[in-house]
């Protein structure tokens, strides 16, 4: 016949068999089985699964033969041949603002990834005293047996008084692979932030060749309309002429101060052109607005090359920066769905304490008063299975979302650059009809102007031809720069420039170029040596990055962080 002891010595072992059996049948009946559970490294939830999204063969003017189906050179304002453009477009992407802040999210997805992986440590962990003064009742507690007393004053009564101090720590072992998934999704957060940074490279650019193109667009309709104003002014002059020797009439220098007027009219507007694009560019390089103009000097529209090199629809999938950012999306909120899984299953963990107690302050220290335990736990939330099961069913929700939204944003790609490469296409058709009119409207001007003089003809026709050239002539000049602000937008939906200026993500130490001055000792060191509050000191030269030669943002699916040491910084495993 078996003991009370016995039994009782036997209750944990039915327990810890108990516990093993109810997981086991759990896993092999919940979400995730038990080989998937192996195979995925002793992880709950689905492993992520690069996202599948439609993508046309060929462009649709592929046959045209200005575009290539060759990669597009990242570096792509380069096919302009401006040194004033790159210029400009390599100091934006070193002092732009907007990029800056962009960098500083990056150190915000680092910080979330390092706490997250500080979950696989003992997540609590201190150094703890206290003081205990306390009445114990004569009824059996435990405490009695340590004070040694069954009452001080026979009353059945204690007092007590007992001092701890020491060493706790609690740790949850991921034996179901929650803090791994959640540093999956941290990782992954990391990758869309950096692809965020990315886009706004190439938005960047972008943007300063688009207010480049347009104030040089602006100064060229501006020298159309002032060359205009001179030769208006000169048929005002012979109508007066005329006029005064009675060969024309009050109408024919009416005209003429009509035609004057309304092209004098149109400077004004020209002028504001010019100068927002100016502003734009000042916002642009980090610079208060000031006159641009006097440093980049006049010239000429840039022109666009005879042909463009545009890739395939589906390289659009790994150039793009919002495609890949969509893509981290999902592969962070995949691993959410595991984490969620995780809480069918109970949680192990392991408490500890390492110290020194005693009932006298004096004797605190003593050898006598050393004590430890380590105390195996588990909880299980077993009464919580409907709010897991609804948890994790919007986590899986979630992730369809972000797939759907991904295959999104690849359409809305490839709508982008079939957008930007019929306005290229047809952009120069329009310029070609434009230089045939302009020609033809310079010749019909010349003409009527010497029959007017000699009078074999009225002030109408004058007034008609030098309309007609002005307007004609303004229109050439904003078609030019549509041209080449077309493919400037070719290269944008292409998803160029961020190749070049790629940051190099650092979870440590913020790259100079893209992270704004901390202040010491309370965080990151300074960027710069210089005083921030002296504006007028030159900003330190820096030069441009290499290409990016590794891709962070690979879709391999990634376990927990190995730190690896580059260049005196800890990167992550695949950085």
């Amino acid at each position: 016949m078996r003991s009370c002891e016995s039994d009782r010595t036997d209750v944990p072992t039915r327990s810890g068999r108990l516990l093993a059996g109810a997981s086991l049948l759990l896993l092999m009946t919940g979400c995730t089985t038990f080989r998937e559970w192996v195979d995925n490294g002793f992880k709950v939830g689905p492993n992520y699964r690069p996202p599948q999204a439609a993508v046309s063969a060929q462009w649709i003017d592929s046959g045209d033969g200005r575009f290539a189906s060759a990669a597009p050179d990242p570096a792509w304002w380069g096919v302009f041949a401006d040194p004033t453009l790159s210029e400009l477009i390599a100091t934006a992407a070193r002092e732009n603002l907007d990029l800056k802040a962009a960098g500083t999210r990056i150190l915000q997805a680092q910080a979330q990834r390092n706490i997250a992986a500080g979950n696989l440590f003992p997540q609590t962990q201190q150094l703890q005293g206290a003081y205990a003064h306390a009445q114990l009742g004569s009824n059996g507690s435990f405490l009695n047996q340590l004070v040694g007393s069954s009452g001080a004053n026979g009353s059945g009564a204690n007092f007590v008084n007992l001092w701890t101090t020491g060493f706790n720590a609690s740790w949850e072992l991921d034996f179901w692979g929650r803090y791994r998934r959640a540093i999956e999704s941290a990782n992954a957060e990391v990758g869309v932030s950096v692809e965020e940074l990315r886009d706004s490279l190439v938005m960047l650019t972008a943007a300063v060749a688009t207010a480049y193109v347009q104030a040089r667009t602006y100064q060229q309709r501006l020298v159309y309309a002032r060359q205009n104003v001179e030769a208006q002014q000169g048929a005002l002059k012979i109508a007066e002429v005329r006029l005064a020797e009675g060969r024309a009439t009050g109408l024919d220098v009416a005209q003429a101060q009509a035609n004057l007027a309304q092209t004098e009219a149109t400077i004004p507007a020209l002028e504001i052109g010019l100068r927002q694009a100016n502003n734009q560019l000042c916002v642009l390089l980090a610079r208060p607005a000031r006159d641009l103009l006097p440093e980049l000097d006049r010239g000429p529209i840039p022109s666009a090359p005879p042909t463009a090199a545009v890739g395939i629809p589906a390289d659009l999938l790994e150039r793009r920066p919002d495609v890949r950012r969509a893509r981290r999306a999902v592969a962070a909120q995949s691993a959410q769905i595991g984490v969620a899984e995780a809480d069918f299953y109970p949680s192990v963990g392991v408490t500890g304490f390492i110290g020194y107690a005693s009932t006298d302050i004096r004797r605190l220290f003593d050898e006598n008063s050393f004590t430890g335990y380590i105390l195996p736990n588990f909880q299980w939330k077993i009464l919580n299975y409907g709010r897991i099961v609804n948890n994790v069913r919007t986590q899986d929700a979630k992730l369809q979302e972000r797939v759907l939204s991904y295959q999104q944003t690849v359409l809305t790609a490839g709508r982008e650059v079939e957008d930007a490469l019929v306005s290229y296409v047809q952009y120069q058709s329009q310029v070609k009809a434009l230089e045939r009119s302009v020609r033809a409207a310079e010749k019909s001007v010349e003409l009527v102007l010497e029959q007017y003089r000699e009078g074999r003809t009225d002030f109408n026709r004058v007034f008609t031809t030098q309309a007609q050239l002005a307007t004609q002539q303004d229109q050439l000049a904003a078609a030019r720069g549509n041209v080449v602000l077309g493919l400037i937008n070719v290269y944008r939906a292409l998803g160029g420039a961020w190749q070049v200026f790629d940051p190099e993500v650092v979870p440590v130490n913020p790259l100079e170029r893209y992270c704004p001055p901390v202040a010491p000792g309370i965080g990151y060191p300074p960027l710069r040596t210089s005083s921030p509050t002296a504006p007028n000191q030159p900003a330190p030269t820096v030069p441009l990055p290499r290409p990016i030669t590794a891709d962070p943002n690979s879709d391999a699916q990634s376990g927990a962080v190995s730190p690896t040491i580059k260049g005196g910084r800890v990167l992550p495993r695949g950085w």
